[in-house]
């Protein structure tokens, strides 16, 4: 039975250790945002709504582009089950939320193991417990993993394509990033161009060998063509129209802009943390890992050409980024008894250190990014009224459901929800809303109930602890005052 339990430890030791901490950030912080709301809405649609389409979300709000329900089926038939269990159960749809995002975090972990193993075979186990650690520590890749963005969907395949490239299956690489192209991410054909010509440059591919079969696995992909055409009721791709709207039309600068250098000195910081200095080192120590990493840091080059800049838009270089970093902090620590390398060590356990501190602060302001959420889930404990023959109607604005409301935040009868859009804080009043939540905090004709705060910024401070979050309050719950029943209850106030 021992051995049993140390060959279990020995083969998943290292995914219980990643999975935990995915698990603990979705625990914490369930609730999601507007970057995610298009998947998990077909989540819910397709678990809960199943082939009545017209009842959809993406039909009435679709977004300023169309993505793709392949990633949502996808998840949603792997998580179906414990919905199934929950519905029988009659539990909130909240916890279906939690299987959801626990399914994706399940397929992204495992094509993260798939790389590790092969990290671990061409590197050794020093290299693969390093990249582990550095994984660990680091926060956007374990807290992102579980949310349901294009970016994520498309880095679940991408690892499956950096472990076929470390394993020397250069064509099932290749193909790889082109599924995650069509379908998910057309941005990865950054990353799909440099690793392509690098292939044919060192001669590990020929051209008309990768040409016939890249051109099966793009006519394979255009299942997306056949499924989003029907799901969206026209005829559709939709990364050729994000390609179009973001790179020829450039419309996503609409959205804010960033110099060109913005990634390299603010989001692969924050993204790698420890990490940064060290991969830089690693392709210094070892000349294996610079065709490795040329492509990823091609691949990120090439992104910074477009004036609208995220960190989840290049999320994808990361698990290469810290490949190089493990190898780096594998030969400091092998060589921390001699000269000069003594002096890197202590300051390798300080960059660790301080990563660490790093992503326990911006766990907990991300822990208080999603105000709305935690507002609805406090009306639905405190604002069920007595007479719960009518319905309670509640209002939810476009902030609010930007941040943190999802359908899988409702309840069953005698709740109902309105996202309409358009309707000026003055009109309101006019309408039959019993509840709404806003973020205004005066509204006509109702009465504030509660606030609930957000993250503002961090604050510095010489005593302690050295860091502070600021929170202020971001979202206001209004109550009807021509609702006797909400008039008369206690409320917290705002």
């Amino acid at each position: 039975m021992a051995s049993k339990s140390s060959n279990f430890l020995e083969r998943h030791g290292y995914d219980l250790v990643l999975g935990s901490i995915a698990a603990f950030y979705v625990f914490m912080a369930p609730y999601t945002k507007v970057e995610e709301s298009f998947n998990v809405q077909a989540m819910h649609d397709i678990l809960y709504y199943r082939n009545r389409i017209d009842n959809y979300d993406h039909l009435e709000f679709p977004g300023v582009v169309p993505r793709t329900f392949l990633g949502a089926l996808f998840v949603s038939s792997l998580a179906s089950p414990s919905v199934l269990a929950m519905e029988l159960l009659h539990l909130p749809k909240v916890y279906s939320l939690l299987a959801v995002r626990l399914a994706l975090g399940g397929i992204i972990l495992s094509t993260l193991c798939f790389f590790r193993l092969q990290v671990r075979h061409k590197f050794g186990r020093q290299v693969e417990a390093f990249f582990v650690i550095l994984t660990a520590v680091q926060f956007h890749l374990l807290f992102y993993c579980t949310r349901p963005l294009p970016n994520i969907l498309a880095l679940g395949v991408v690892n499956l394509a950096y472990g076929y490239w470390l394993k020397e299956k250069y064509y099932a690489a290749i193909n790889c990033l082109i599924f995650a192209t069509v379908i998910f991410r057309c941005d990865i054909l950054l990353l799909l161009g440099p690793l392509g010509l690098e292939l044919l440059l060192t001669k590990r591919i020929s051209l008309w060998k990768t040409f016939k079969c890249c051109s099966l696995c793009a006519v394979f992909s255009g299942l997306t063509v056949i499924v989003d055409s029907i799901m969206w009721k026209r005829l559709l791709w939709p990364e050729f129209e994000v390609f179009w709207f973001n790179s020829v039309l450039n419309r996503s600068s609409e959205w804010g802009i960033h110099p060109f250098y913005w990634y390299f000195t603010s989001a692969l910081p924050r993204s790698l943390l420890a990490a940064y200095p060290l991969f830089l080192l690693g392709v210094l120590l070892e000349r294996r890992v610079l065709l490795f990493v040329l492509p990823a840091l091609s691949f990120v080059l090439l992104y910074s050409k477009l004036p609208h800049k995220e960190l989840r838009f290049i999320i994808s270089s990361v698990p290469m980024f810290n490949l190089s970093a493990a190898i780096a902090a594998t030969r400091i620590y092998n060589n921390r008894k001699k000269t000069f390398w003594n002096l890197l060590y202590p300051v390798m356990l300080g960059l660790l250190l301080i990563s660490l501190g790093c992503t326990v602060i911006s766990f907990m302001a991300s822990n208080e990014n999603y105000p709305s959420g935690h507002a609805l889930k406090h009306l639905h404990q405190t604002g069920h009224l007595a007479n719960s023959s009518n319905e309670h109607w509640v209002h939810i604005d476009t902030f609010s459901a930007m941040n943190g409301i999802s359908r899988f935040c409702e309840n069953n009868f005698p709740w109902r929800y309105s996202k309409e859009e358009g309707i000026p804080p003055e009109e309101l009043h006019r309408r039959n809303f019993t509840y709404l939540i806003n973020e205004h905090p005066a509204i006509d004709g109702f009465k504030c109930l509660f606030a609930v705060n957000g993250f503002s910024r961090v604050r510095l401070r010489t005593g302690f602890p050295p860091v502070l979050l600021v929170k202020e309050p971001k979202v206001y719950v209004h109550g009807n005052v021509r609702n006797e029943d909400v008039m008369h209850r206690i409320w917290p106030g705002c």
